[in-house]
């Protein structure tokens, strides 16, 4: 999971309320995975972040990030693809938005999906990108691989065992896990 950038916080709550909030109340977020697909919308690559985490590390991720308050989960997508991706990414967010799946964080060491913060759930979306993606600053790269790269072992290891099953899920609800 993602953090926002405190300039992103707009009128909602300052980091000591936010903490406080991880400790008592499941916060919602979204999980993105961008990919490319062709003329007859067969996916041929998946896009996977390479970010610097909290502990000093580097690790792969999907796109991800907090719903804020009065924010849709429409809008959520579009922000959080457009911050990580830059704005000439262009999804093609559906109208109607259904996830693919929905991850349950919790702040307990050996969950499936652990984050030591917080009790989170996340609704995890395919996005098509059609775009030229330049990714921010918080991303060191964005790297475009085909379904059979990004299962690798290697490829999976370098990523949260959360994100890691988002990616598998992601690849089987497209018909592309092998």
């Amino acid at each position: 999971m993602s953090d926002i950038a405190s300039g992103d916080l707009g009128p909602w709550l300052s980091p000591e309320d936010l903490a406080l909030v991880r400790r008592k109340v499941p916060i919602l977020y979204i999980d993105a995975l961008p990919v490319r697909v062709d003329g007859r919308g067969e996916l041929e690559e998946v896009g996977l972040l390479l970010r610097g985490t909290e502990a000093g590390t580097i690790s792969r991720a999907l796109v991800s990030g907090r719903v804020l308050f009065h924010e849709t989960v429409r809008e959520a997508l579009e922000r959080h693809l457009e911050k990580d991706l830059g704005p000439m990414a262009l999804p093609r967010i559906p109208l109607s938005p259904l996830p693919f799946a929905v991850g349950e964080y919790f702040p307990t060491p050996g969950s499936p999906f652990y984050d030591p913060r917080q009790h989170a759930v996340s609704l995890a979306y395919v996005v098509p990108v059609v775009g030229d993606c330049r990714p921010s600053h918080d991303t060191l790269e964005l790297t475009w691989l085909t379904p059979a790269e990004a299962l690798t072992p290697e490829v999976l290891g370098d990523m949260s065992e959360g994100h890691a099953s988002l990616l598998r899920q992601a690849l089987a609800h497209v018909g592309r896990l092998r």
